[in-house]
């Protein structure tokens, strides 16, 4: 049944005139139609399958709420394990990292200073 039905749509056709084969109704006609409902087996089957996708949206949604915070929370701690040098395995023959830093100060301490050529007027 509902407003797609052909018993609803026999009463409003019943309802309709014809203008150069255009069906029209006004809005005071559509107001008084009576309009068949589902019977009520029916409807109470429609409310439970529309109640039980409510319900699994709900449970969607704190799926996706938790799966946010848990990814928050994995950014957190595999940033502090990257500042920690966690990440990789530690190479003790490596040189550390202050070390490094000091060594490439000097060597572009050390490293000739370009000269700027002088431009030629044309």
């Amino acid at each position: 049944m509902g407003l797609a039905s052909s018993e609803t749509r026999r009463i409003i056709e019943g309802y309709a005139k014809s203008t150069r084969g255009v069906n029209n109704v006004n809005s005071s006609q559509l107001s008084s139609l009576p309009i068949p409902a589902l019977p009520i087996e029916q409807q109470h089957k429609l409310v439970r399958r529309v109640e039980a996708a409510f319900a699994r949206i709900d449970r969607m949604v704190e799926e996706a709420t938790r799966a946010a915070h848990l990814l928050d929370r994995l950014d957190q701690r595999l940033l502090a394990k990257a500042f920690r040098g966690e990440l990789v395995p530690q190479d003790p023959t490596d040189e550390p990292a202050d070390q490094l830093l000091a060594r490439i100060q000097a060597a572009r301490a050390a490293a000739p200073k370009p000269q700027r050529g002088r431009r030629t007027r044309a």
